[in-house]
C-alpha cells in the first residue's frame, strides 16, 4: 500500500477495530437513558433484586388465592368445628391437612393469610397511587406559584402532618363516616395523612427548579403555568416520586394492618392480617396457639421488609451521584 493511499484512509475516517464488524462498534457505545442506567445498578444490588422476587412470589400468592383454597378444599371463611379445632376447643396446630394450622374459628390459617396478601398489597397500591398523585399536584402548585397558594399549601401541610392520626380514624368510625369500618374509611384516612410528607418533598425540589434557565425560556415563549408545571419540571421530580412510592407502600400496609388491629379497618369476617393479629392476642390465645401470631405476623414483615430493602435499591439506583457503572 503506497502513503499516499494510507493518507487518504486516514483522512476518510478511523478504522474499525480489529475484529469488529461495520456499525458495531458505534452500536456497542451507544449511550443509556437514565432509566437504563438505574435498572443496570438495580440488576447489581443483590438484596434488591431479592427483595423484588419476593415481592413477586408474594403478589403471586395473593393472586393466586382461590388456587390455595381450591387446592386445600378450605373457603376463606370455611370453619372446621370438628377437624379445624381440638377437643379443648383450641386452634389446631400445623400439619398435613392444615399446613400453617387453624384459627380461633376452625378456619385454615394459609388461605387466609393468602386472601389476607390481597388486602395489604391492594390498599398499599391504591392508597400510594393516591397520595403519590395528590402530593404531587399540591407540591408542584405550591412550589412553582408561590405567594397565597404557596402559603395555603404549606400551612395545610402543618395542620395535616400535626394531626393525631390514630384519634382522628377512631372518630370517623365513632360517626359511622363512610359507613364505618371498611376499605374506603381506611384508603380516606391513610391517603388525608400520608400526602402532606410528599407535597412538602415536591414543593422543595419544585422552588429550586422553577429558577433554572430552561423554565425562564418556557415562560418566554408563552407556556402556561400548568404546561410548565406538568411538562418542564414534573418529569424532573418522577425519579423521587418513584422512590417514595416504593418506600410509601410498606408504611400504608402497616398503617393498614394497625387501624385492622384496633378494629377500624376491614370487618371481619374478611381476611386480613392486622385483624388476625388481633384476634390471636385476645384472651391470650397465642399461648397455646402460637402459629395463630406468628404466621400472620411473619407475613407482614416480610412484605414491608421487601418493600423497605426494594425501595432502598431504587433510591440507590435514581442517585445520579452514584458512578458505580
Amino acid at each position: 500500500m503506497s502513503v499516499a493511499t494510507s493518507i487518504e484512509s486516514g483522512i476518510a475516517g478511523p478504522a474499525e477495530p480489529f475484529g469488529v464488524a461495520p456499525g458495531e462498534a458505534d452500536a456497542r457505545i451507544e449511550g443509556r437513558s437514565t432509566w437504563e442506567l438505574a435498572w443496570a445498578r438495580l440488576k447489581r444490588d443483590r438484596a434488591a433484586m431479592i427483595s423484588l422476587t419476593v415481592i413477586i412470589v408474594i403478589i403471586l400468592v395473593a393472586i393466586f388465592a382461590p388456587v390455595f383454597a381450591a387446592i386445600t378444599g378450605h373457603g376463606a371463611d370455611a370453619q372446621f368445628r370438628t377437624t379445624g379445632m381440638t377437643p379443648d376447643g383450641l386452634p389446631v396446630a400445623p400439619g398435613s391437612r392444615f399446613v400453617l394450622g387453624t384459627d380461633d374459628q376452625g378456619r385454615d390459617l394459609l388461605v387466609r393469610i393468602a386472601y389476607g396478601a390481597r388486602i395489604s398489597l391492594l390498599v398499599g397500591v391504591v392508597v400510594t397511587v393516591l397520595v403519590v398523585a395528590v402530593g404531587a399536584v399540591l407540591g408542584l402548585a405550591a412550589g412553582y406559584m408561590g405567594g397565597l397558594v404557596d402559603t395555603i399549601v404549606a400551612r395545610l401541610i402543618d395542620v395535616v402532618l400535626s394531626l393525631p392520626y390514630l384519634l382522628f380514624a377512631i372518630s370517623l368510625v365513632s360517626i359511622n363516616f363512610l359507613g364505618g369500618p371498611g376499605l374506603p374509611i381506611i384508603v380516606f384516612v391513610i391517603t388525608v395523612f400520608s400526602w402532606a410528607a410528599i407535597a412538602r418533598v415536591v414543593r422543595g425540589q419544585v422552588l429550586s427548579i422553577r429558577e433554572k434557565e430552561y423554565i425562564e425560556a418556557a415562560r418566554s415563549l408563552g407556556s402556561g403555568s400548568w404546561r410548565i408545571m406538568f411538562v418542564d419540571i414534573l418529569p424532573n421530580v418522577v425519579a423521587q416520586l418513584i422512590v417514595y412510592a416504593t418506600l410509601l407502600i410498606p408504611v400504608v400496609i402497616v398503617f393498614e394492618a394497625a387501624l385492622s388491629f384496633l378494629g377500624l379497618g376491614i370487618p371481619p369476617p374478611t381476611p386480613d392480617w392486622g385483624q388476625m393479629i388481633s384476634e390471636a392476642q385476645q384472651g391470650g390465645l397465642y399461648q397455646q396457639a402460637w402459629w395463630f401470631l406468628v404466621f400472620p405476623s411473619a407475613a407482614l414483615v416480610i412484605t414491608t421488609l421487601a418493600f423497605n430493602i426494594l425501595g432502598d435499591g431504587v433510591r440507590d439506583a435514581l442517585d445520579p451521584r452514584l458512578e458505580r457503572l
